[in-house]
C-alpha cells in the first residue's frame, strides 16, 4: 500500500508542476499540496487519524 501512495504523491507532484507551468497557479498549488499530504510520509487518508508513531 505505502508504494501505491508514493506512486499517487509523485504523480499528482508533477501534474502539479505542470499545471503551474501552463498557468493554472492554484490548481497547481492545491494537486502540490495534495500530493504531498497523500504520500507514504505525509497525513495519509487511508489510515486515519488513530496512528501513533
Amino acid at each position: 500500500m505505502g508504494t501505491l501512495l508514493w506512486i499517487a504523491s509523485v504523480v499528482l507532484v508533477i501534474v502539479g508542476i505542470v499545471m503551474l507551468v501552463q498557468g493554472s497557479i492554484v490548481l497547481g498549488i492545491v494537486l502540490i499540496v495534495l500530493g504531498l499530504l497523500v504520500g507514504p510520509g505525509g497525513v495519509s487518508i487511508f489510515n486515519g487519524r488513530s496512528r501513533a508513531t
